[in-house]
C-alpha cells in the first residue's frame, strides 16, 4: 500500500493503534486496535465492518481528531500537501475539518435559538460560499430529506428525533469536503429518507469524494460499499 496520500488517494492509515486508560480500575489499559492499515480512494465508499465493540467508531474519531492515536500515522492530503493527523495540533485539525474532512452522523448537537436553515448553511458559509447561495442549498437539502418548510425558520431543539437526524444529515452533506466520514447516517430513518441519503452518497462518489462509513444494515452496506474494511483484523493480540 502506498505510504503517501495524493488527491486520488487522499487518506492512508498505517500501523494505527489505540488503547483506553481505565482510570477507575487503577489505570489499566484496554487495547482496542493494533496495526490498522487501510486507504481511501477518491470516488469510492469504504465501509468499516465487524461486530459491535470492535473499534469502528474509534477509527472515525481518530481520523477526525476526537481521539488521540497511540501510535501509527493517519496521512491525509490537505491543502495540496501531506499531513499526519496523528501529530496535528488543535488549530491544524480545525483547518482540516473546515476544508478537508467532513463528518456525517445521526446525532445533532442542537444549537439554541439558531434556525434549522442557518444550521445547515453554516458549514457552507464557513467554506466561503455566499450566504444567499448557502441558504438556498440548505433549503434544497432539507426539502429533499422531507423536512416541512414550516420548520426551516425554527430551532430544531423541539423537533422529533427523526427530524433532528435529517437536519444533521443535511448539514453534514451540505459541503464539498473531499473526504467524508459517515457514522450510521441512515440509522432510524424510514425507507424513503434512507433512500435519499443513499442517493446523496452516490452523488458524492460521482464527484470524486472519498467516503468512509459505518452501516450496520446489510442492504444499505451492499448498496454503497465499494470495499469492506474488516476491523476485526486489527484486533490487539491480547484481545483476539
Amino acid at each position: 500500500m502506498p505510504t503517501e496520500p495524493t488527491q486520488q488517494r487522499p487518506l492512508i492509515v498505517s500501523d494505527m493503534a489505540k488503547s483506553f486508560t481505565m482510570h477507575l480500575q487503577g489505570g489499566r489499559k484496554l487495547p482496542v486496535l493494533d496495526k490498522a492499515c487501510f486507504s481511501l480512494e477518491a470516488g469510492q465508499c469504504a465501509v468499516l465492518a465487524g461486530p459491535s465493540g470492535v473499534g469502528k467508531s474509534s477509527i472515525l474519531k481518530m481520523i477526525y481528531g476526537n481521539y488521540v492515536v497511540n501510535c501509527g500515522t493517519i496521512a491525509v492530503w490537505h491543502d495540496g500537501d501531506v499531513l499526519d493527523i496523528a501529530k496535528a495540533d488543535p488549530r491544524t485539525m480545525m483547518a482540516v475539518r473546515k476544508r478537508t474532512i467532513g463528518y456525517v452522523s445521526q446525532f445533532l448537537s442542537v444549537v439554541p435559538r439558531v434556525s434549522t436553515r442557518d444550521i445547515v448553511a453554516e458549514p457552507m458559509i464557513a467554506r466561503g460560499i455566499e450566504k444567499s447561495v448557502a441558504l438556498s442549498r440548505a433549503e434544497t437539502l432539507l426539502e429533499r430529506l422531507n423536512l416541512p418548510r414550516r420548520l426551516f425558520d425554527l430551532p430544531p431543539a423541539t423537533f422529533s428525533g427523526g427530524e433532528q437526524q435529517r437536519v444533521n444529515i443535511a448539514r453534514g452533506f451540505s459541503t464539498d469536503h473531499p473526504i467524508l466520514l459517515l457514522d450510521e447516517p441512515t440509522a432510524s430513518l424510514d425507507n424513503a429518507n434512507r433512500d435519499v441519503v443513499l442517493e446523496i452518497i452516490e452523488e458524492k462518489k460521482a464527484t470524486g469524494v472519498a467516503l468512509l462509513g459505518i452501516f450496520h444494515d446489510l442492504d444499505t452496506r451492499r448498496r454503497v460499499a465499494d470495499k469492506l474494511i474488516d476491523v476485526s483484523a486489527f484486533a490487539p493480540s491480547e484481545a483476539a
